[in-house]
């Protein structure tokens, strides 16, 4: 990653502490990284999505400026969080879309590898997993976490055991237990649960 990993602990810190200036500092060192995450989110939406890669940035930056209680302690879970809020972003258009086409099949692709290509592309199937991601960070957020490093940020193995402080042989175990417990989770979940 480009930017200074120790600046960008630092700022975070600052901005913990109260320092409203600080998110002027923060956003140029990490909008290469916010993007390409965007990118990889959007690269597998229906290709007349209405959000394109930087205006969901621009949006996450928009939801950055409305936090009240920062909790971030470095940029790894900075990252994660701006990528749980991409997705809360693209989950809430795909409700939208959802409803316009009262509940008709949907266009939208998933933004999860090969790795899970069971999971279903519909707008109504990425509400089931969002909803299933959710139901998973109760039962164990580091597993829920690792899902979301590994196919929403496409991070490495190795990057995501890192990120979450973990070994490589505890990610790779978590990961398997995440897809099998999802793979289970959704086939028996009906199809557009409320939550």
């Amino acid at each position: 990653m480009a930017e200074s990993e120790g600046e960008v602990t630092q700022l975070l810190a600052r901005w913990r502490e109260g320092d409203p200036e600080v998110l002027e500092s923060l956003i140029p060192l990490v909008y290469g990284q916010l993007h390409r995450i965007a990118r990889g989110y959007m690269r597998r939406e229906r290709e007349d999505h209405t959000l394109q890669p930087t205006a969901l940035v621009n949006e996450v930056y928009m939801r950055l400026l409305n936090q009240r209680k920062i909790t971030w302690h470095d940029r790894g879970h900075f990252y994660t969080f701006a990528a749980r809020m991409m997705r809360n972003i693209l989950k809430d258009h795909a409700r939208a879309h959802l409803a316009e086409r009262r509940g008709g099949p949907g266009a939208i692709k998933l933004p999860l590898s090969d790795e899970v290509a069971w999971v279903g592309t519909s707008s109504a199937e990425i509400l089931d997993l969002n909803r299933a991601l959710d139901r998973l960070e109760v039962l164990d957020k580091r597993k829920a976490h690792l899902v979301e490093l590994r196919f929403f940020l496409a991070l490495t193995m190795e990057e995501s055991a890192e990120v979450l402080s973990i070994s490589l042989a505890t990610a790779e175990r978590d990961l398997k237990f995440s897809r099998s417990w999802l793979f289970q989770e959704l086939k028996s979940a009906p199809r557009g649960e409320t939550v």
